[in-house]
Parts: C-alpha cells; structure tokens; sequence
C-alpha cells in the first residue's frame, strides 16, 4: 500500500508543477498534459496490476476508489490475460478529466478509464473492460438471447405442469367423493306377524265355563244342549 500511496504522490506532485506550464490548452485549464496524463495511467496500471498479482488486494478495503479498481481489473485478467504492454492513450478534457488507455494482454486488449477529479487531480473512478472481437460479442449476445428464451420456455412449461396438474387433482377428488357417496338400500317390508290358532276345546273348564256362560246371556238355566267345538284365542 505504501509503495502504492508513494507513486500517487508522485505523480500529483508532478501534476502539480504542470500547472504553471502554458505550452498547451490542456495546462492552463487543467495543469495537466497529455504526456502527463499517459504517464499516470501507466504507473497506476502497473500498481495494480502489481498489487493484484501479489494478492494484496485486502489492504486498499479503506479506499473505496482504487479496491474497486482492483477488484475490476482482477474480474478482467481471465478474458485479458497476463498484462503485457500500454498500446495507446487519449486524453479528455471536461468537468474532470478522463484518461481512456488501451492495454495488451495474452488473451486480449482491455481499456482502462481512469477519471480525475478536474480540481485536486485524484482518481474519483478507474474501471478495466475487456475487448471482445465482433464475433465474440455475437456469440455472446446470441447466447444470452438463447439463455433468456431457454428460462422463458421453461417457466411457461412448469407453469402449464402445475395448471394440468390443478385439473388432474379435481378430477381425482370428484371421483373419490363419488365412491364415498354409497346408495343406501331400501329397507326390507317388515313381516306381520302371523298368530297362531290354539286350540282350546281339550280344556273342559274353559268350555263349561264358556257354555254356562252363553246359557246365561241367553236366558236357560242350564247349559245342557250346547256343544262346543273349538276355542280359538284372540
């Protein structure tokens, strides 16, 4: 970090004895020339790139600016490759200045951003991009075209299973209600009972008793002459 923080200074330093020079536009708005500007962008690529090799990256948590820096600069490496070379850089002056550098890697080039603050000439943002080729980027794009339609196609699928899945169920609880339902038979005709003829005419009591008793409601005095055949109970 000290190494880091050592090379930042220096270069505001630097930048800041430019702002007397008045051999450019760019020096009496800014203090800084072009070749300033180049010069700083490839110091602080090399710092991080540096500090990022070297694993460093968890002693800048405090400054927001250049752990972002570092953290997108280590996003890029896989696509980039190992940084070999600064290839170009432009300079562009307006409310802060921006310094747009294109790098070699292994792999491919990459653009680092790096905007100042336009008064006090510190890094407010750095940010690395890789460079894809035009048929890289088609193949990109035709890829998450198809990754989207793919999730798409997907979620409708899953949602037309639950729907159908909704009337299967229906269904087997509308027959299960059906099978629960049982028609109760009718009740069976209830049997009258049949009484049985008893046969009284043994019990000679019962038949002197009933023979004096019809002499009586008929007026004779005695029950001689009346036979009795049967007795039935009722």
């Amino acid at each position: 970090m000290k190494k880091l923080l050592l090379i930042l200074g220096m270069i505001t330093c630097m930048l800041g004895l430019t702002a007397c020079a008045k051999n450019v536009e760019s020096a009496v708005d800014y203090g800084i020339t072009d070749e300033m500007a180049q010069q700083y962008a490839e110091g602080l690529i090399n710092s991080i790139n540096e500090i990022v090799l070297t694993g460093q990256e968890a002693q800048y948590k405090s400054d927001a600016v250049i752990f972002g820096a570092l953290e997108n600069y280590k996003k890029a490496l896989p696509d980039m490759g190992d940084y070999q070379s600064v290839l170009e850089t432009t300079v562009t002056y307006n409310k802060d200045i921006i310094i747009n550098t294109v790098i070699q890697g292994s792999l491919r080039q990459a653009k680092v951003e790096i905007m100042l603050d336009g008064e006090e000439l510190i890094p407010i943002s750095v940010s690395t991009n890789v460079i894809y080729s035009f048929g890289e980027m088609m193949t990109k794009a035709a890829l998450n075209t198809i990754m989207g339609m793919g999730t798409v196609f997907v979620v409708l699928i899953i949602i037309i299973v639950l729907i159908s899945s909704f009337t299967l169920i229906n269904k087997a609880q509308n027959k299960e209600d059906v099978k629960k339902e049982v028609v109760k038979p009718a009740p069976a005709p209830t049997a009258v009972p049949v009484e049985e003829s008893e046969d009284l005419s043994d019990d000679l009591e019962l038949v002197a008793v009933i023979a004096a008793a019809i002499a009586a409601y008929e007026g004779k005095a005695s029950a001689d002459g009346y036979v009795v055949r049967s007795l039935r109970k009722r």
